[in-house]
């Protein structure tokens, strides 16, 4: 299996970082492996403390499933086929923030998860922190 490398977590994690300055917000970062388990977390100074296990669980959801955790929020509504899956796995987060990483290959090698402002601003953070991997 196809895994995410600490150097390529840690740029993960920079991109973010800069998106989120560019922003002017502060964020939790958090990349998990292929196996879901948290390999690189930051909180930016100032950074809300109750993002720091959203990011975690978004970054985990995106995993669990291979799609962006927003993409899990539309199939988890009321009448929808994935409906109270947020209550499986200890919990997921079934909001924009959590996004799928892939290597050059095509390969899922991870994720990462971003919380900290709008769902808006988290997803766009998330995927300046997937653009690390795109650079390669």
């Amino acid at each position: 299996m196809a895994d995410i490398t600490t150097k390529e977590a840690q740029e993960v994690v920079q991109w973010a970082v800069k998106k989120a300055e560019e922003l002017h917000t502060k964020m939790d970062i958090a990349v998990v492996d292929a196996g879901a388990n948290l390999k690189a977390f930051l909180r930016m100074d100032d950074a809300w403390l109750g993002s720091i296990d959203i990011s975690i669980k978004k970054a985990r959801t995106a995993r669990f499933f291979d799609m962006n955790s927003g993409e899990i929020g539309k199939l988890s509504q009321p009448g929808k086929p994935l409906y109270n899956i947020e209550h499986s796995n200890s919990g997921l987060i079934s909001f924009p923030g959590g996004v799928v990483l892939k290597n050059s290959q095509g390969q899922i090698i991870g994720a990462v998860g971003v919380s900290g402002s709008s769902v808006e601003n988290d997803h766009t953070v998330a995927e300046a922190g997937a653009g690390a991997l795109k650079s390669h």
